[in-house]
């Protein structure tokens, strides 16, 4: 008798199979509008270096698919179940409410985090009336929001030289929240807050240290300063 792990490996298995089944049918069926996304169809455009590199702005989420097609995707909780006198556990949905004469009109919205746990990594957010076409666009929009990071050993307790943590001390802010990401010898892991975790282990981090500051309860705020972090690094030439 198979085991819940064993069930949850197997749909997992399942579910990444139809996403890359249904990527691969958009991808052939896609029909370029921009200019990027006529090179890439065409085949000018082999790499996404090309893109990034040349701080252009991507505007079809087919070119990331087309050029990255092993990317990974989760959805980082921002919102709030119901529960008894306030309470209630964590949801990767944040619902509201809209009162009209008709009655309540419910939305949804949440924050996607794609990667291909090798230095390529987006963030997106999705609000729609239904949870599914909330998450299609979070999808989208982190596609169209995709940066690279750079890797590197930059601790000074460690000399592998292996590119398996960042290369300096990186800092980002949204709001009140202060992110710091700190270079962190091999074998450390993540030691940073579980929802910053997805953004770094679908980046291709293996091991790192952190600071925050401010209202860090605000999940939004703290996954945006953790992506300006990141940003800092492909800003700074290394040597």
């Amino acid at each position: 008798m198979k085991t819940r792990k064993e069930i949850a490996e197997q749909k997992e298995i399942r579910v990444k199979k139809e996403q890359a089944q249904r990527t691969e049918a958009k991808v052939s069926d896609w029909i370029p509008k921009t200019e990027i996304g006529k090179k890439v169809k065409s085949g000018e455009i082999k790499d996404i270096d090309q893109i990034l590199s040349r701080g252009s702005k991507i505007l079809e989420s087919e070119i990331v698919d087309s050029l990255l097609p092993n990317l990974e995707y989760d959805l980082i909780t921002i919102g709030q179940s119901k529960g008894k006198f306030g309470g209630g556990k964590r949801s990767i949905w944040k619902a509201t409410q809209k009162k009209t004469k008709e009655g309540n009109k419910p939305n949804f919205a949440t924050y996607a985090v794609v990667g291909n746990r090798n230095g390529y990594v987006g963030i997106g957010y999705g609000k729609a009336k239904e949870t599914v076409p909330a998450r299609e666009k979070a999808l989208r929009q982190a596609k169209l929001n995709l940066i690279k990071v750079n890797f590197g050993c930059g601790s000074w307790d460690c000399h592998c030289g292996e590119q398996h943590s960042i290369p300096l001390k990186v800092s980002g802010k949204c709001g009140s929240v202060i992110v710091e990401l700190i270079p962190a010898p091999k074998g450390t892991a993540l030691c940073i807050h579980k929802e910053l975790r997805k953004i770094l282990g679908l980046a291709g981090i293996k091991d790192i240290y952190s600071k925050t500051y401010g209202q860090t309860a605000t999940q939004i705020n703290l996954v945006k300063a953790c992506v300006e972090a990141l940003k800092q690094l492909s800003k700074v030439k290394i040597k």
